[in-house]
């Protein structure tokens, strides 16, 4: 899988993806990841890429030359096959929606800054737009890192036990349950007796159970989805 990400600072996207799982995916060859500076695209002086809006209102637009042109000149070097908008109006950044990423080949991520890009980009080359959260940051960056992380992560061979990624939560529509891990006593507090018994169809139900418990306590809400 190809990721090319469009950014004023493609500074912050170093170290996120130059370590652990990421940075695995990238040397096993199964990752690119490629940032690539929005004012190397402007034909403005002074690698202007943003302006103020029509009409008035405070904060500044990123212009749509600049970002048409960086679309383009990827565009001319392969097929891509969703072009995504970080953006706080977004629908919501979910594990099927990661699932779905991981299938592709080819992706470009528009990281937006300022007041948000011009809105003819999103009309006629974004194909997809994702908000990880309702909440405003400083930039896409941040967000951008996330949505590679939770595709980058299921590509088959990137994670050591490939089973892994199939029990984390929201998977199944449920918060993953409990886990623990040696010693089956510290300071006293000991493990569920189940997850000694050797028996994997009791554990694999125990699992479940608390999975389930869980969900309702804490996010009934995919329950009912």
């Amino acid at each position: 899988m190809r990721i090319d990400i469009i950014t004023v600072l493609p500074e912050l996207l170093e170290s996120p993806f130059s370590h652990s799982i990421m940075k695995r995916a990238k040397d096993k060859g199964l990752l690119e990841v490629y940032t690539h500076n929005l004012r190397d695209y402007t034909p403005y002086k002074q690698a202007q890429v943003d302006d103020y809006q029509f009409g008035g209102g405070a904060g500044m637009v990123m212009m749509p030359e600049p970002l048409a042109l960086a679309i383009e000149h990827l565009q001319k070097e392969r097929k891509y096959d969703e072009i995504i908008y970080m953006t706080p109006d977004g629908p919501l950044f979910e594990q099927k929606t990661a699932n779905s990423l991981s299938m592709k080949k080819n992706l470009i991520i528009i990281c937006g800054h300022y007041k948000g890009i011009d809105d003819r980009i999103r009309e006629h080359f974004v194909t997809m737009e994702i908000s990880i959260g309702d909440y405003v940051l400083s930039g896409g960056e941040l967000a951008a890192a996330v949505v590679v992380d939770a595709v980058g992560r299921l590509l088959p061979g990137v994670l050591n036990d490939e089973t892994s990624a199939l029990f984390d939560s929201f998977q199944d529509g449920m918060l993953a349950p409990p886990v623990y891990t040696r010693p089956a006593d510290f300071r006293g507090w000991k493990i569920p007796d189940i997850l000694l018994c050797g028996d994997p169809k009791k554990i694999d139900d125990w699992r479940y159970e608390q999975s389930l418990k869980r969900t309702e306590q804490r996010r009934p809400g995919l329950l009912d989805e």
